[in-house]
């Protein structure tokens, strides 16, 4: 297939387009006189909620029109009110501090509580809590508060850890309770294959490989990518750091350093995969899948080595892997991989994820040895 060069930046053109796109979600059928959902809420819902798509589609119906009923006793109950939450029969409770308020919660439909606080109550001890924060170890995941016990609950990997820090805020003899859980909490920028990355001057891509060096951790992409130069953000906007090194054309790779990996924390992942556990190469005619930000995991086999391509305009590229996976715009960077083997980052190729096309990956290898970097593995 003759390559066309108008899709040689997978990562950096249209941009507005695809954000456009993200929101046209195809329609799961509803019951009559139900809102449709996407189909990707439903299908999410009955993995992680047990539940099947009829069900799924009646629970978030009920639950829009607890919300709306929530919100008018808030208003009607005032000083009183004490919090609300649906309960696992589906229906909203709802709490007061005023025994004459009962039928009026009940009239709504919704089952009335009593509690000896209100909400206000529990906020005014939350807020407390918050301003010692600075007091706060690691051990002390959060705190917030619980409707449904009408208290404020404080988690921590540590109950004495949890108990100072109550101490320390001067909460002793509040509705406070220190609930254990088994992890602490983390940020939730994992640098993960496949997933975006943008350009604060513009422009998406996808993520490639983590690596380390010298106590350094940086991101692999593709070069058309990194040639843009300064500081690239992660999949949730928050900045990675600046462009380490790039090459293209000749080659196509870059690195991007990783400011902090307080925030951004280096995974071996690959999304819609398992972490990769090395870098050996596949062979040609071995199956091939990749992950990019626009089209997800998609796989085909790798058809050829060492491919020499002209990108159009003098940017000719050596020593690409071509495959028949396909890929879009805003893949570019984005990770190959052979069972758990990494194997490349996307550089470029012809055609669509809807018609089918062909791909070319930069090896991860030569990306590695050329920086100096040790891919990150699980």
């Amino acid at each position: 297939m003759r390559y066309r060069p108008a899709l040689r930046a997978l990562g950096v053109t249209a941009f507005a387009l695809l954000l456009g796109a993200a929101s046209a979600l195809p329609a799961a059928a509803a019951p009559s006189g139900s809102a449709a959902l996407p189909s990707e809420m439903v299908t999410a819902m009955q993995r992680d909620l047990g539940l099947t798509a009829k069900q799924a589609v009646e629970r978030v119906a009920t639950e829009t029109s607890a919300a709306g009923t929530e919100q008018d006793l808030r208003a009607r109950l005032g000083a009183s009110f004490g919090g609300s939450w649906i309960a696992s029969s589906g229906t909203l409770v709802v709490g007061t501090t005023d025994p004459d308020a009962v039928g009026a919660i009940r009239a709504t439909g919704a089952q009335p509580v009593v509690t000896s606080r209100s909400e206000q109550d529990l906020e005014k001890v939350r807020s407390k809590l918050d301003s010692a924060a600075g007091a706060a170890t690691d051990a002390v995941s959060s705190w917030y508060v619980d409707p449904a016990t009408n208290s404020v609950v404080v988690t921590a990997t540590d109950a004495r850890a949890g108990k100072r820090f109550v101490a320390v805020a001067g909460a002793v003899g509040e509705p406070v309770r220190v609930v254990v859980v088994a992890d602490a909490v983390r940020l939730f920028a994992d640098l993960v294959g496949g997933e975006a990355i943008y350009a604060a001057a513009g422009g998406r891509c996808s993520v490639g490989f983590s690596a380390r060096s010298a106590g350094a951790t940086y991101v692999i992409t593709a070069g058309h990518c990194t040639e843009i130069g300064g500081n690239w953000q992660g999949v949730n906007r928050t900045t990675i750091g600046p462009v380490a090194a790039t090459a293209f054309p000749g080659d196509d790779f870059g690195a991007i350093r990783v400011n902090s990996t307080a925030t951004w924390n280096p995974t071996s992942r690959v999304a819609g995969t398992s972490s990769v556990l090395g870098s050996t190469a596949a062979a040609v005619g071995a199956s091939i899948c990749r992950s990019g930000s626009t089209t997800g995991y998609r796989c085909g086999t790798l058809q050829a080595k060492n491919a020499t391509v002209n990108y159009g305009g003098g940017d000719v590229v050596n020593g690409l892997t071509r495959t028949s996976a396909c890929a879009e715009p805003g893949d570019s960077g984005g990770s190959y991989v052979a069972g758990r083997q990494a194997q490349g980052v996307l550089s470029g190729g012809s055609g669509d994820c809807r018609s089918g096309g062909t791909t070319f990956y930069q090896p991860v290898n030569e990306i590695l040895s050329r920086y100096g970097l040790t891919l990150v593995v699980g």
